[in-house]
């Protein structure tokens, strides 16, 4: 999220949580104020290989409820994170090939992985990677499933829900395709999209 009277808009919808991109580089990269938000929503800030001093700055500036890694961090960041009381979503690439065992280190560092699909960009590449792929998840953590979700595969993700391996999926991280343009989310796709997660 971006722009303050669409954060309102979609915050109405009541997600359980939004993101804040604080990375220059990205054309979502956050600047503004966040406008008060319902306390059931948790404000998570995005960060790509971000100092420790950062983070923190962001943290106590936005009143952030977790912190999700988006680039290389190393385990020992995470636990760094974590020794500082925020709660770690850690982001992993994934394509046919990953290495699930890969994560052993993170485990016990991060309170939650993200699974996003591989691409040229850390994150916001709007396509879907194989799901099948995570029955080769090992690990009891909770994940959130990313990488070009929208309304229109909605379908897919409520087969995937009855999977096995989806066990352990708490959440789904919806971002390019419920936008008009980047960070500018569509009301009416979103809406959409939470009320089919309802039904």
């Amino acid at each position: 999220m971006k722009f303050p009277d669409n954060i309102s808009e979609i915050a109405s919808l009541q997600p359980d949580f939004m993101g804040f991109i604080f990375y220059e580089k990205s054309p979502r990269n956050f600047e503004n104020v966040i406008p008060n938000l319902p306390e059931s929503i948790q404000k998570v800030g995005v960060f790509v290989n971000a100092s420790l001093e950062e983070i923190e700055e962001k943290v106590t500036q936005y009143e952030l409820d977790l912190i999700q890694l988006h680039g290389d961090e190393s385990p020992e960041f995470c636990y760094l994170l974590q020794q500082n009381k925020f709660k770690v979503i850690k982001a992993f690439s994934i394509d046919n090939h990953f290495n699930f065992s890969a994560l052993n280190n993170y485990n016990n560092y991060c309170d939650y992985f993200l699974f996003d699909t591989k691409g040229t960009k850390y994150g916001g590449n709007g396509i879907t990677f194989d799901w099948t792929v995570l029955e080769n998840y090992h690990l009891d953590k909770p994940y959130f499933l990313s990488g070009g979700i929208g309304a229109e595969n909605i379908e897919e993700v409520k087969s995937f829900q009855t999977k096995a391996y989806a066990k352990n999926c708490i959440a789904v991280d919806c971002n390019s395709k419920l936008e008009i343009s980047p960070a500018l989310k569509s009301t009416e796709k979103t809406k959409q999209l939470i009320n089919a997660f309802k039904e």
